[in-house]
């Protein structure tokens, strides 16, 4: 709708104009909602190998005891008899590479 710039004070044009803005920020928020669910149901979700193979792993190790009950009783019984026997060297080389790992 032109505007006439002759007659400014003309009111009903004015409101015109400002009826004519309202219903054009409604059309443009109206679209924006619409839009967004449009894109809300495209949305989809999908794992990566390494998830999946994670998933896997998770599966085999709920199968799997958490104790190794045969390995325990056998130390028992070793360190009971005295066979279980402790290579100083090792253990102390063990223990400086574990703490260095850490940092």
């Amino acid at each position: 709708m032109p505007l006439n710039i002759n007659n400014l004070n003309n009111t009903n044009q004015v409101k015109q104009n400002v009826e004519q803005q309202n219903q054009i920020k409604k059309q443009v928020v109206q679209n924006a909602n619409t839009e967004q669910v449009k894109t809300t149901r495209q949305d989809s979700v999908s794992l990566t190998p390494q998830a999946k193979q994670l998933t896997e792993l998770q599966k085999k190790s709920g199968d799997e005891p958490v104790l190794n009950q045969k390995k325990i009783e056998q130390l028992k019984k070793a360190i009971s008899s005295g066979e279980y026997k402790i290579d100083p060297e090792k253990l102390a080389k063990n223990i400086a590479s574990f703490e260095f790992n850490i940092d």
